[in-house]
């Protein structure tokens, strides 16, 4: 049986098809490019392509011969090329920004072929991936900005355990300092984000902010974010649990006690919270359960900024910046007479309300993870893997006890699962065993913002906008496609983007 005939048009030695793809790879990068040109070994642009050409009258520059013969610094601000000529190193991706705007580029050495690869370099190709790399890498960039931002969040709080923990180590006792920031707000859905934003913007005021939330939901963790990412970092955070103190030790507990002030009382008098918090922020937990005989006094120190310790007649001025916190209803309790009308104003100057974990179930997957290593640390075990099943299980539960409740059902999945992969059958039966009554079933997936759009009644307008624009364009580019007879240069030239733009846009059509 004789060997099928060799494709005449392909080269039949090594140097032959080496060469056929260096030229096919410069074909595409200077097809599928925003922009590409070349320069010599002394630096001179010698060759454009079209891509490039308009970006000429933005260096300004009207014609290309204006451009090529000239040395690239003389003629592309602040390029990096010379640098490529010099080490023959490659610059896979850069950001170059000059008059003609921000792009997007790399930088490729040329060199004289040797059989080793090492000849000397001769040239360079200066590539633009993208112009505009604020629009078309915006998703990008925003992700890249916010792990950024938690990244720098998470560092700053590091950097600060450590030095107070040295300084503790000095002067006794334990530091009162935030021990959370934003970065340990776990979620990314809309109502975490949103939750989030409030939460920065209330750390760079002085107000008093007041927490509303059901109970397990993070809000005394998001106080400690705001504590930590405001000017009184630095100072003390010091938290009260008001259902947690008996009634009668709460004003001792607030305000401190002059020596002798009760029987019992230590005889050198005692500092309260507000003192202690002096300099930074005082978390009032479970605001709603404070006394009405108690409020009076609150509302006198935070407006005086001064409070009377216990059998005392003299006054201590104090500086710090209230977060109260609570899960009951204050306007209700306001109405029946049992909040001070007044003093519920005076905390509700930057209200936050923190989102219930049933209104944010896409978040439940990535609170799984952090919460599982958090009991896995604790018992030295690694934590079981939760199949997609058992995820969307979760996500279906009503979760009355919040963060807090979905904690205590990973740790019952540690503890009573003999598999290392659990699906929802088994997490049914330990969400039984564990006393939850009625296990709900398993949430559907959530819509695409596309498809609730859809869906909507009388959507055709109330749409995000962007996704109105993707489609106007897909239509304008399919009627210029048909006009020039699918010829992609004409049909570039008469949309007036270039042909690189409109190769990405029939490849990703959604994007």
């Amino acid at each position: 049986m004789s060997a099928a005939p060799s494709d005449p048009t392909l080269p039949q030695d090594a140097q032959g098809i080496l060469a056929l793809a260096a030229r096919s790879m410069f074909q595409l990068f200077s097809s599928i490019s925003q922009g590409m040109f070349l320069i010599d070994r002394s630096g001179r642009i010698v060759w454009v392509n079209e891509g490039y050409r308009r970006f000429l009258p933005a260096l300004g520059f009207d014609g290309v011969d204006q451009f090529v013969g000239h040395m690239v610094e003389e003629v592309i601000p602040n390029t990096q090329m010379r640098r490529v000529l010099e080490t023959g190193e490659p610059v896979l991706v850069d950001l170059l920004t000059n008059k003609a705007g921000t792009f997007v580029v790399s930088r490729l050495p040329l060199r004289e072929e040797h059989d080793d690869g090492t000849g000397p370099v001769i040239g360079a190709i200066g590539i633009v991936l993208f112009d505009h790399p604020q629009t078309t890498l915006q998703p990008l960039v925003a992700k890249f900005a916010l792990l950024q931002r938690d990244l720098d969040e998470a560092r700053r709080e590091l950097a600060s355990q450590a030095s107070r923990a040295a300084r503790n180590g000095l002067e006794g006792g334990l530091p009162r300092q935030a021990k959370y920031s934003f970065a340990s707000f776990i979620g990314s859905s809309p109502a975490a984000v949103e939750v989030k934003r409030h939460a920065r913007r209330a750390a760079q005021s002085s107000s008093p902010v007041l927490l509303l939330g059901e109970t397990g939901t993070g809000k005394e963790l998001l106080a400690h974010a705001i504590h930590g990412a405001s000017a009184r970092a630095s100072g003390p955070f010091v938290s009260v649990n008001i259902a947690a103190v008996p009634d009668t030790l709460l004003e001792a507990e607030f305000f401190g006690f002059a020596p002798g002030a009760f029987t019992g009382a230590d005889r050198r008098g005692r500092e309260g919270k507000f003192k202690f918090a002096d300099g930074g922020t005082l978390f009032l937990d479970e605001i709603g359960d404070m006394p009405l005989t108690l409020q009076a006094k609150l509302l006198r120190a935070l407006q005086e900024g001064e409070i009377e310790p216990l059998g005392s007649n003299k006054l201590v001025a104090f500086d710090a910046r209230v977060i109260a916190a609570t899960s009951r209803d204050l306007p209700a309790l306001v109405a029946q007479g049992r909040f001070r009308e007044d003093l519920y104003y005076r905390l509700n100057v930057l209200p936050i309300r923190v989102p219930p974990l049933r209104a944010r179930r896409s978040d439940i997957p990535a609170l799984v993870e952090a919460l599982g290593d958090e009991v896995a640390q604790r018992t030295g075990d690694a934590p079981p893997e939760l199949l997609p099943d058992a995820l969307a299980l979760l996500a279906g539960q009503h979760w009355r006890g919040n963060i807090r409740e979905l904690r205590n059902v990973l740790e019952q999945v540690a503890m009573r699962s003999d598999a290392q992969r659990v699906d929802a059958a088994q997490l049914t039966r330990i969400l039984r065993e564990a006393g939850v009554g009625e296990v709900a079933p398993a949430a559907a997936p959530e819509p695409s913002p596309a498809e609730a759009a859809a869906e909507a009644p009388g959507s055709g307008l109330l749409r995000p906008l962007a996704e109105q624009v993707a489609q106007l364009e897909r239509r304008a580019i399919d009627a210029a496609m048909a006009h020039t007879a699918g010829n992609k240069l004409k049909a570039a030239r008469l949309l007036g983007i270039s042909r690189a733009t409109l190769y990405g846009r029939l490849e990703n059509p959604e994007q």
